[in-house]
């Protein structure tokens, strides 16, 4: 009778380099075309744009060499600082108020209301909106006089009266932070709701059976398991939030006076007023390089404060 030997290890062990070297490649090939991309539609255009920044140019003309010139000029423009100022407070306003009641909105919903699978489509409404139709809508509701909020709330109770919130120098900006966190506040229920959803459940019974109060498991089971999401969330949210143009413009264009003239608004006047294009391609190159410090420095205070990366 034959005797059957068994495969030895060796012959087990996969021999072909090809094979390694495929699979080792593999994942880059699959990168590749998006790489080219953004290669192509994002980087191409920085750079072009940091070369036009180092040069004069005026009234679509790129002239001679200028060095640092326009990013000289640029830092010694008080309205540069004006609108670095509006748009840091515009964030450090708005992008907590829509964090913290994107959270409460999120457990209020994972408390299985009544009418959630009504009230769940209505929340996609304000954030699908293009923020033209925004700013043209809160334009109209806040209308001095005759609009519904500056009628029934504003002039009744003394706050304003004759005049748009967005006329008011006092109260422009927080007009736009308001209409921020109107606009953003339901994606960030949304987003957490979501990610609630998506958590085990079984820590929570397990927490539930220990004594643990809601308080305790918010604390200590539903904060740290959201930790990647919140964070990854109010990284889009804040520098999305810093480079908010669309509704500025429609509802003050950064009045009254430079009021509320963000970052974004000043480098379209630089670009379509003023024709400073190297002025405002310094601008673009300042930012770029702003947010390339906090993205770092958020990314490593989340690594090793929260292990969220």
């Amino acid at each position: 009778m034959t005797e059957i030997s068994a495969p030895s290890a060796a012959a087990a062990v996969p021999t072909d380099d090809g094979y390694h070297r495929e699979s080792r490649w593999y994942p880059y090939a699959l990168i590749a075309p998006t790489m080219l991309t953004l290669a192509v539609v994002a980087l191409v255009p920085f750079l072009y744009m940091g070369w036009i920044s180092l040069h004069e140019a005026r009234y679509g003309q790129v002239g001679a060499f200028a060095g640092l010139e326009n990013f000289r000029k640029l830092l010694s423009d008080a309205r540069f600082w004006n609108s670095m100022s509006v748009s840091a407070l515009f964030v450090v306003i708005a992008v907590p108020i829509e964090f913290m009641l994107g959270l409460i909105g999120a457990l209020v919903l994972s408390q299985k209301i009544r009418f959630r699978s009504v009230l769940i489509p209505f929340l996609f409404i304000p954030s699908m909106m293009a923020p033209i139709i925004v700013g043209l809508v809160w334009k109209t509701m806040l209308a001095g006089s005759w609009g519904f909020f500056s009628y029934n709330i504003l002039e009744r109770f003394g706050i304003l009266e004759g005049a748009s919130v967005f006329a008011s120098p006092d109260l422009a900006l927080y007009g736009l932070i308001f209409v921020d966190i109107w606009e953003w506040t339901p994606f960030m229920v949304l987003t957490f709701f979501a990610g609630m959803q998506a958590l085990p459940a079984n820590p929570f019974w397990a927490a539930q059976v220990d004594g643990a109060n809601p308080v305790q498991i918010f604390f200590r089971l539903t904060l740290p398991m959201l930790a990647p999401l919140l964070v990854v969330i109010g990284l889009i949210r804040t520098i999305d939030a810093f480079k908010v143009y669309d509704t500025i413009y429609i509802l003050t264009n950064g009045g009254p006076g430079i009021t509320t003239e963000s970052l974004s608004v000043l480098g379209y006047k630089y670009t379509f007023d003023f024709w400073e294009i190297g002025t405002a391609s310094a601008l673009a190159v300042v930012i770029w390089l702003v947010f390339f410090v906090f993205c770092n420095v958020f990314y490593q205070i989340a690594k090793r404060r929260l292990n969220v990366f």
